[in-house]
């Protein structure tokens, strides 16, 4: 058959001689996957090994397969793939069909990739974690050390020029394809959502099966999340249709004859239940209708389980149109959706890029393992999020898997040698009998039903005795995810010597996860990463002391336990004996309102045991106590008169210009450490502050010259006429005092203080010290205001003087003798 794809092959060869690289894009059954690899060996352009790369298993078995047939050979000759736990490649394989985690690890042992001359990137569009890696180390490759390395894009939905312009402007080709019409049919309505009244998911798309069924002829192809959802779907849709058609499965997990039996041309009509892993890549014979339950499953950091989990998401628009697309491959289709015409315009136009949605870990790791601390060192078409990075950072570290300069440890490369998260490595590297088991249940999905007690125990149980555990407990299996489980626990191994407890070997996947009951009686647990868990009144698992939270419900404050497991504190001491640590905390309490000093056996975030430091240094509890007086204020002080007096004049000094300490009470608090930490030694309690003489230390903050300044521009008081003191009030922006007026008589210069000289506001008072007058010029009032107030003041006081000129006459405190 003559595919739309020949059109453009010679356009390509030509940008592959030219540029040595180019990005092609081609709507799916264009043919991109089983031409262009064929194209390019019969071109006879390279000397080396083509390596193409798809980001599913039974798509790279079926483009190899596919590839080999149309040489007449089968796979393992020409055409030859790889993928985890399963090679077909001979000495005379020329192409070679790989998945995403095969090429990181080849260029990984390989920096120069001998012998390969070309990487091709199927479904780029995708966007996958690893095949964003795979290209950003690719590019590095051909820049550093491979110029002749021939790379290229090709994707069928992608906006292709970002990639072309990060492949340093690589030529882009487009080829129309040959599709044929599609119609699409939408729901009058939305179907009715779980928590709603009506029909669940699985039930809406059997309906809509059925009807597709009934209305139209040909194979259907229907779009489902997993493969739990594909089974409910087959269970309700098999005794309306077994008669008119064979239902097959497909989905990743699926033992790969299944897989084919379901691509397979069939004798009769047939419904392929299939997840997103029938997007793209595989072309499934006879199909003229597709239904499209509009959800799809992706990868998206679960920080429940600190790992990478699937979640279900609506399909966006791109994949919307790819699923159409597959109805009209070999005629005119129908493609029914499971949402109106309204909720199509809402779609998003492309899903998130893996890099922004996935944990970052394993990603990190090859970073390092690369030498690459920093990712904007490498061209990724996206660059993930700082935090991100630095979260997955900060948890390879703990996990030993790089050190404190972020680069590769030895444990670091055997965990990413490792088929599983770093956090599982770990555990299986240091862990014997039993890890796989361990690392296939908290990698899968929870065996248990919904309902049964957070007990990681529990699903140890289920796994080594399903049949006794089900005769035994009352909690439901869920079948499916068990049997996951012991799929990945086969494919997986432990490489460890030493027998440890299943909690022992949790908490070495888990370390940031140990659990300690906090003080109370509610299930409530503070981390040993710093943040806090609580688990159901009901639960078994909060009267335990110490747990490991392998699940949580992703709340960053306080997550509610989804599973977890006890384990005791000699249990953790026996493989984290290093990391335990003795801390002598001397710190303020603000509950208690005093210096606690305590000797703490510390575990992380973790305080397992704690006693009074009895020879706590002095320095230490006054440094403590400052910060009691940040939470109390300034005011815990013995303040006196005096020294707020102090303060008073060396901020209304300052205020004008003079070089002097700044005694504000914020200055004050914010510098403890300098002014008063000095007089502290030996303090040890707030109430121990009464001892401190405020005014010494409030003085002690000027030197000798400052405090000369202050007596001279800043007096504490001015002396009357008579001898008396009179203390300046410096509260104000124009200080004052308060005299007797009688006390002044004679004085023809009105007092000043500061540098500008500013006089002083005198308070008059009467010789019962009330003020009579007030006034910032002394000899002009002696010389205005003064007759009328001696006039008021001789009828109300006549025993007291008031001479006609004051300016001349004596100041004096005293009274006249009786009869004069």
């Amino acid at each position: 058959m003559n595919l739309p794809i020949e059109t453009v092959l010679p356009a390509l060869i030509d940008a592959v001689k030219s540029h040595n690289r180019a990005v092609l894009q081609a709507p799916p059954g264009a043919g991109k996957t089983t031409r262009v690899p064929l194209a390019l060996l019969d071109a006879k352009l390279f000397d080396g090994k083509i390596i193409m790369l798809e980001p599913r298993r039974l798509a790279a078995r079926a483009a190899a397969e596919r590839l080999a047939e149309q040489l007449g050979e089968t796979a393992g000759q020409t055409v030859g793939y790889a993928m985890r736990g399963e090679r077909k490649i001979g000495k005379q394989t020329r192409i070679e069909v790989v998945t995403e985690g095969v090429l990181t690890r080849m260029i990984q042992n390989d920096p120069e990739l001998a012998g390969i001359s070309c990487i091709i990137f199927d479904e780029f569009h995708e966007r996958s974690l690893q095949a964003d890696l795979g290209l950003a180390l690719c590019l590095e490759i051909r820049a550093a050390l491979r110029d002749d390395l021939c790379i290229i894009a090709m994707s069928a939905t992608l906006d292709a020029g970002p990639v072309a312009t990060l492949m340093d402007n690589a030529p882009m080709i487009t080829s129309e394809g040959r599709a044929y019409p599609v119609e699409q049919r939408f729901l009058d309505k939305p179907w009715s959502r779980p928590n709603q009244r009506g029909p669940r998911f699985e039930q809406a798309m059997a309906d809509l099966i059925i009807k597709a069924a009934n209305d139209t002829d040909g194979s259907i192809l229907a779009f489902l999340p997993g493969e739990g959802e594909i089974r409910r779907v087959q269970a309700l849709v098999e005794p309306a249709l077994k008669s008119m058609l064979d239902t097959r499965p497909l989905f990743g997990a699926m033992p790969f004859a299944e897989q084919r039996r379901a691509i397979a041309p069939s004798k009769r009509r047939k419904l392929v239940l299939a997840t997103s892993i029938a997007e793209t890549s595989l072309t499934i014979e006879d199909i003229r209708v597709v239904v499209d339950g509009g959800r799809a499953r992706r990868a998206a950091f679960d920080a429940g389980s600190g790992m990478s989990r699937l979640i279900t998401e609506r399909v966006t628009k791109a994949e919307a149109t790819q699923r159409q697309g597959r109805a009209g491959r070999v005629s005119e289709g129908v493609c029914y959706k499971l949402w109106t015409r309204g909720e199509d315009g809402g779609l998003q136009p492309f899903p998130l890029p893996e890099i922004l949605s996935s944990d970052l870990s394993a990603l990190v790791l090859e970073l390092a393992a690369w030498g690459t601390v920093d990712p904007t060192d490498l061209p990724f078409l996206t660059q993930p999020r700082d935090t991100d990075f630095a979260n997955a950072q900060a948890l390879l570290r703990q996990i030993g898997a790089l050190d404190a300069q972020n680069r590769i440890t030895e444990q670091g490369r055997e965990i990413a040698a490792m088929p599983t998260h770093p956090r599982l490595a770990r555990m299986l590297l240091n862990a014997g009998k039993g890890a796989e088991m361990i690392a296939a249940l908290l990698e899968s999905r929870d065996v248990l039903m919904t309902g049964a007690p957070s007990d990681f125990a529990l699903r140890v149980e289920a796994f080594q005795n399903p049949r006794a555990f089900e005769q035994n407990r009352p909690y439901r299996i869920n079948r499916g995810a068990l049997e996951r489980a012991r799929i990945d626990a086969k494919r997986l191994r432990a490489k460890g010597s030493r027998d440890l407890s299943t909690p022992q070997m949790a908490a070495l996947a888990y370390p940031d996860r140990i659990g300690l009951h906090r003080a109370g009686d509610a299930p409530r647990f503070l981390l040993s990463g710093g943040s806090g868990a609580f688990v159901n009144d009901d639960d078994p698992m909060g009267a335990e002391r110490l747990i490991v939270a392998s699940d949580l419900d992703g709340k960053q404050k306080e997550a509610r336990l989804r599973m977890g497991i006890a384990i005791s504190e000699s249990e953790l001491r026996d493989i984290f004996g290093d990391d335990f640590e003795t801390r002598n905390i001397c710190e303020w309490s603000k509950r208690d309102r005093r210096v606690l000093a305590k000797t703490q056996t510390c575990f992380g975030a973790l305080v397992l045991n704690e006693q009074n430091w009895r020879d706590c240094p002095d320095d230490a509890i006054a440094s403590a106590l400052l910060d009691g007086i940040r939470d109390l204020g300034l005011q815990v002080l013995p303040w006196d008169q005096s020294a707020r007096f102090i303060q008073a004049r060396v901020e209304w000094l300052r205020a004008r210009g003079s070089d002097l300490p700044d005694c504000s009470d914020d200055a004050l608090l914010g510098d403890m450490e300098n002014w008063l930490l000095p007089h502290m030694y030996g303090v040890k309690s707030i109430d121990g502050l009464k001892s401190l003489v405020m005014t010494t230390i409030i003085k002690a903050r000027l030197d000798y010259n400052q405090q000369q300044l202050l007596e001279t521009l800043a007096p504490a008081a001015i002396k009357a006429p008579t001898g008396t003191r009179l203390p300046v009030d410096y509260s104000a922006d124009q200080p004052r005092i308060a005299v007797r007026l009688q006390e002044l008589f004679g004085m023809t210069v009105h007092p000043t203080v500061g540098p500008d000289r500013l006089p002083l506001i005198i308070d008059l008072l009467s010789p019962a010290r009330r003020v009579v007058q007030t006034t910032a010029d002394l000899p002009n009032f002696w010389g205005t205001s003064y007759v009328d107030v001696r006039k008021d003041m001789r009828g109300r006081y006549p025993r007291h003087p008031w001479p006609e000129d004051p300016t001349v006459a004596e100041a004096t405190k005293r009274v006249k003798p009786r009869g004069t």
